[in-house]
Order: C-alpha cells, then sequence, then structure tokens
C-alpha cells in the first residue's frame, strides 16, 4: 500500500513511519498534564447543525483509554468536546458520567467541565445561571470528577462588573466538597467571553481573578489560563497563593511554559496534548529524568503543528484534532457532531498533514495517507 498523497497545491506528501514514541510507565512525576479529549460522533445519526448529538460512544470512551495509557490525564467536557459548538448538555452530562467510571477502572486522573450551558442561548438572570452552575457542579462532583469552573456565556452577558463573577464562582467553590479548577478561555477561542471577570482590560480582569483565588485559595486546586500571552501567564504564576497550580492552556508556548523557570512552572491542560499524547507523554517523561535536550527536541517539531491547528479562527481548532485522530486511526469517519467537519478547509489540513508527519506523529503511514487521499479526492484534489 502506498504512503504518499497528493496535495491541493500539486505536489507529493510522502508519509514515514512516526516517531514510533514509547508508552511511559505511569504518569509524568514532575508536572500534571491533562489533555482535553474530543468526542467520535456516530456517523450514521442525524449530527447536523442544530440536531442533539450522537455519540460512538465505544471510540469516545476509547479514546480516552489511549490518553491514560500514555500518563495523560483527561480534561472531560471541555471545549475540545464541542462544548458550546454542538455537544449539548444531556450528551456533555452522559460523557461525563460514562468518561468518570472509565477513568475509575484504570485509576486514570480525570476533570470535567462545570458550566451553564443546559440554559437556552440568549439573556439569563444572574439566579439562574447561578442554579445552572450549581447543578452542573452537582453533578461532575456525583460521578466522581474533579471539576473545572467553565466560563459561561450567560455569565459573561449578564454581569455588571467584577462583584457579580466574584458572588457567583465565590459561592460555587464554597459548595465543592474539594478542590476546583478554574478556567479562564480568551475571546480567541470563543469571542462571547469578552471582557471575562467584568473588565477587558487584562490587568484589572488578573486582580479580580487574584482576589477569588486568594479569598478561596483552600478550594482553588489551580486556573486553567487559555489567553496565548506567555509573558502574561508567567507574571499571572508568580503572583498565584503557594500551592495554586497554573494550568497552561497555552498552545503556541506549552513548552516552556511546562518546562519553567528559576521561579517555577506551569502544569498542563491542553486541547493539542490530545493530538500529540505520544510524544508529549515522550516530553515529559524526558523531563523527568532531567533530560532538558530530548525534551526540547520531542516538542519542537509539535510547535508548527500546534500553531497551525490553532489559527485564526481558533474555535475551529476541533476539526483539526478530529482530522488527525482520523488519521491516526482513532476513528473509522472524519465526521464530527453538528457537521463541525466543515469547519477548516482542505488547504488547512493539508498543512496540517504535513506538519503532523514531519512531527512524526502518523504511527501508520499507510493508512494516514489512505484516509487522506480518501479526503482529498472528495474535496476535488485528483489522486
Amino acid at each position: 500500500m502506498s504512503a504518499e498523497v497528493r496535495l491541493p497545491d500539486g505536489t507529493r506528501l510522502r508519509i514515514s513511519s512516526g516517531g514510533g514514541f514509547p508508552r511511559p510507565a505511569g504518569p509524568p512525576a514532575s508536572r500534571i498534564a491533562y489533555a482535553a479529549a474530543h468526542v467520535v460522533a456516530d456517523p450514521a445519526a442525524e449530527n447536523v447543525p442544530g440536531a442533539p448529538a450522537v455519540l460512538d460512544w465505544d471510540r469516545t470512551l476509547a479514546f480516552r483509554h489511549h490518553l491514560w495509557s500514555h500518563g495523560l490525564g483527561v480534561a472531560e467536557a471541555m471545549d475540545t468536546a464541542q462544548r458550546g459548538m454542538g455537544l449539548d448538555y444531556p450528551a456533555t452530562r452522559e460523557l461525563i458520567r460514562r468518561s468518570a467510571a472509565e477513568a475509575r477502572s484504570v485509576g486514570g486522573r480525570i476533570v470535567a467541565g462545570v458550566g451553564t450551558d443546559q440554559l437556552p442561548p440568549g439573556e439569563a438572570s444572574l439566579t439562574d445561571i447561578a442554579a445552572a452552575y450549581r447543578a452542573q457542579l452537582d453533578h461532575v462532583l456525583t460521578a466522581g470528577a474533579r471539576p473545572v469552573l467553565m466560563c459561561s456565556r450567560h455569565l459573561a452577558a449578564a454581569a455588571r462588573g467584577p462583584e457579580d463573577y466574584l458572588r457567583i464562582y465565590g459561592d460555587l467553590l464554597t459548595a465543592s466538597d474539594q478542590p476546583v479548577v478554574l478556567h479562564w478561555l480568551g475571546p480567541m477561542f470563543d469571542p462571547a467571553l469578552t471582557g471575562y471577570w467584568g473588565s477587558t482590560d487584562l490587568d484589572l480582569a488578573v486582580e479580580t481573578v487574584l482576589h477569588l483565588v486568594k479569598e478561596h485559595a483552600a478550594k482553588v486546586d489551580g486556573i486553567k489560563t487559555s489567553l496565548l500571552d506567555a509573558g502574561w501567564e508567567v507574571a499571572l504564576r508568580r503572583r498565584l497563593p503557594a500551592g495554586v497550580r497554573l494550568y497552561t492552556g497555552d498552545d503556541f508556548h506549552y513548552p516552556e511554559l511546562i518546562r519553567g523557570d528559576e521561579v517555577g512552572h506551569s502544569d498542563a491542560l491542553l486541547g493539542i496534548f490530545a493530538a500529540i499524547a505520544p510524544a508529549a507523554a515522550a516530553a515529559l517523561t524526558a523531563l523527568d529524568r532531567g533530560d532538558l535536550a530530548a525534551y526540547d527536541a520531542i516538542f519542537a517539531p509539535t510547535v508548527p503543528l500546534a500553531r497551525h491547528l490553532f489559527g485564526t479562527p481558533t474555535y475551529h481548532y476541533k476539526t483539526g484534532i478530529v482530522f488527525l485522530a482520523w488519521l491516526s486511526g482513532h476513528q473509522d469517519h472524519f465526521t464530527m457532531v453538528a457537521g463541525q467537519q466543515s469547519g477548516r478547509s482542505p488547504v488547512h489540513l493539508a498543512r496540517l498533514l504535513v506538519l503532523a508527519e514531519r512531527a512524526g506523529l502518523l504511527a501508520d503511514p499507510e493508512l494516514a495517507a489512505a484516509r487522506a487521499r480518501a479526503y482529498f479526492s472528495v474535496a476535488g484534489v485528483e489522486q
């Protein structure tokens, strides 16, 4: 079987064997690392825009076992799983329940998103927002996962200032029977979250977040930030109370942020780790043994891939995640909830294929090439 593909620009790509990254003996010792996992749609269902999500549960859960087998934790029901872009709350709740049960069966680490997306789109009162958050918090705690308090589009629209955020989040932290992870998702991932924490001035928003964290430090495991600004993240990290982690969600600068400096380091909660799990595990294993040269060498070719995958419009990065999962054999089709497989162009995905090959992420070249040829043929690129 050939491992060659004709790309939309007329060039041919020959896919070579992947990096052969060995599975680690267990989770990394020096860092906590979560991969935000996607969901696998049922290709025989009506997964069109506006329809309830129908998942292929076997493949969805198998992908989580793939992540656990590489020593990574699973960040469940986050934006990578199409929260707010097709994954409705009934499917989300069932996803969290099933994934948490699977995590217990293998001793895998899991956190799960808490939001307000059971409310209808549009305006909502602060009372209804608080109740929706509390209901989802109870669902996650009952399932046995650590909660991640996600940003809420409803709260972003309804809040009149920092005090509304502090009150609602403070009540949730008080109600939780375990420490939670806070989540700050930038507007490049979701434009509806512009001005979160009560201000479009990032410096003012930081002060609100730090006030919340310091007031409830015993209930905050860490904060996950996705603002794609490494300097800002380091500055925030250095101001957090002792014992509160900074989980980087920066899919552009993760190697340097996880590596850290003489003052500290970031842990990880990253969508890109779902696409590069074998390489990420190998890099973190190298970091554990103090082999910084190997750490840098493994991660280096994954950065151009991540920057392309999360390129503008960033919120369509899930399409690239699923495309790579299909090429790598983790699912049998390139179909997404809400028809989101159309979120990226053939030209974009061709570049993603080239970068994945360079990063050594395609372990089965013939399978990846056969599937890529099928996709590009349908897109009008003669093979």
